[in-house]
């Protein structure tokens, strides 16, 4: 019997945790003097994003402690997101460079912005 109670709540568990993944459109603002400033716009579809703008690259999305969207607006700009801001509409995130001279250079940051959902 203890087994049976024990199978269950693993796969309660299982079918109750989902993995949280950044997904559909978004306005980026950048904050410029106290003030933000909207820049484009991003579609995010699984672990890839991509601007409005057709001469912006695509870019990667790696999911671990933090969200970390590589090859923001050029190859060296990382932004990152908490993790827990997902669920929200509007995200605030964090921009470093990736030639920082910290050791790590998430620990440095050169910007900060939000993503609001378009609905």
């Amino acid at each position: 019997m203890k087994y049976f109670v024990l199978l269950f709540s693993l796969i309660s568990i299982n079918f109750s945790q989902k993995t949280e993944k950044l997904t559909g459109r978004y306005n980026y603002l950048v904050e410029d003097d106290n003030s933000y400033i909207q820049k484009d716009k991003i579609t995010f579809k699984d672990s890839i994003f991509v601007f409005d703008n057709k001469f912006m690259p695509k870019g990667k999305v790696s999911y671990g402690n933090k969200i970390v969207l590589d090859n923001f607006i050029n190859t060296d700009l990382v932004i990152s997101i908490a993790k827990d801001q997902i669920e929200k509409d509007t995200i605030p995130f964090f921009m470093h460079d990736k030639k920082s001279f910290s050791v790590n250079y998430l620990d440095e940051v050169v910007g900060k912005g939000k993503l609001i959902r378009i609905k």
